[in-house]
């Protein structure tokens, strides 16, 4: 597929592209030169204290795995939807001890 760059440096990802991705706009990409190639993929972005938090709620279920019934999860919405809904209670229970 053959796409033409405009004026800014702006190009179109064509359309099969961007539905066979899902992309939407508002969506970030990353890209990269590597030996003389562009490459373009999407990229989730999370804020420092999200992922602090996801980082955390890892290691808890790694060093304590006997406590957590939850996994493997059919999708990463679910396994978010979970991590989440952990966050709320650690910081339920930060707030009681307070």
């Amino acid at each position: 597929m053959i796409i033409e760059l405009r004026k800014k440096s702006q190009i179109t990802i064509p359309k099969e592209i961007v539905d066979s991705l899902s992309l939407q706009e508002g969506d970030h990409l990353d890209i990269i030169l590597k030996n003389g190639v562009i490459h373009i993929e999407p990229v989730a972005v999370y804020s420092k204290r999200y992922i602090e938090r996801l980082e955390k709620t890892v290691m808890r279920i790694q060093e304590e795995p006997s406590k957590y019934s939850n996994g493997p999860f059919t999708s990463i919405e679910d396994m978010i939807k979970y991590l989440e809904a952990e966050d709320d209670d650690m910081e339920s229970s930060d707030e009681e001890k307070k």
